[in-house]
């Protein structure tokens, strides 16, 4: 069984658009971790200005 020219070309064009598709997979959860991490180092930033806000008021009561 000998495969020819255009089952050749036809098998290569098939198997880059499966690279393709699994590459544009790999970003999507890639993408999907990065938000998340944004969202989490958000999330730390807030309760850290409110701590901060709130040393400074003590710090500030203090001094009077």
């Amino acid at each position: 069984m000998a495969i020819g020219l255009a089952e050749l070309t036809l098998l290569v064009i098939i198997g880059t658009l499966a690279a393709i598709v699994y590459s544009l997979r790999i970003l999507v959860l890639l993408e999907r971790r990065i938000a998340n991490m944004e969202s989490n180092i958000q999330t730390v930033t807030k309760k850290i200005l409110k701590e901060e806000l709130k040393i400074e008021k003590t710090t500030a009561k203090k001094k009077r």
